[in-house]
C-alpha cells in the first residue's frame, strides 16, 4: 500500500476533488477520511496552497453545528482572544499534547474494560453474564435492607 500523502483539491466552486478517487466529495467523506487516519492534503486547485487546516475547520464547524458540540462558546472566546497574544503558540503545542495524553488514557481505560470482558467472543453477553452474577447479591442487600428498615419502622412509631 502506498504512504503517500492523499491529494484533495478544493476548486473555486468550493467542490473537493479527490484525486486518489477521481470523483468530488463532500466534507463528510473528508471527516471519514480523518476517521479512518488516511493522510491528506487539500490544495486550492488556482494557488497550489494547502487548506487542509480550513477544511478541518469546516468539518469541525458542520459537527459543532449539528449539536454534536463539543466546543463551549466560553471555550471558543477564550481561544479567539488568545490570537495575536504572545502566548498563542504555547497554547496550540498545550491543546496538542492534551488531546494527545486525553487518548492514550482513553485507550489504556478502552484495554482495561476490554481486560474485564476478557477476550469473550460476544462482550454484550460478557456483561450480561457479568450482570446476573451480580442480582443475587442485589438481591441479598435488597432483602437485609428493607428488613432493617421493617426492624426500624415497628420500633418508632
Amino acid at each position: 500500500m502506498s504512504e503517500s500523502i492523499r491529494v484533495i483539491k478544493k476548486y473555486p466552486n468550493r467542490r473537493l476533488y479527490d484525486t486518489h478517487i477521481s470523483r468530488y466529495i463532500t466534507l463528510e467523506e473528508v471527516r471519514q477520511l480523518v476517521l479512518d487516519n488516511i493522510a491528506f492534503r487539500v490544495e486550492d486547485k488556482r494557488t497550489s496552497q494547502d487548506i487542509t487546516r480550513a477544511i478541518l475547520l469546516q468539518v469541525i464547524s458542520e459537527r459543532e453545528a449539528d449539536g454534536e458540540a463539543i466546543f463551549s462558546c466560553e471555550l471558543l472566546s477564550h481561544i479567539i482572544r488568545l490570537y495575536g497574544d504572545p502566548m498563542q503558540s504555547s497554547l496550540s503545542r498545550y491543546l496538542e499534547l492534551s488531546m494527545q495524553m486525553f487518548l492514550e488514557r482513553q485507550q489504556i481505560f478502552s484495554d482495561k474494560i476490554s481486560g474485564l470482558l476478557g477476550q469473550a467472543q460476544q462482550p454484550i453477553q460478557a456483561l450480561k453474564d457479568l450482570a446476573d452474577r451480580q442480582v443475587p447479591i442485589w438481591r441479598t442487600v435488597r432483602k437485609e435492607f428493607l428488613k432493617n428498615l421493617s426492624h426500624r419502622t415497628t420500633r418508632n412509631p
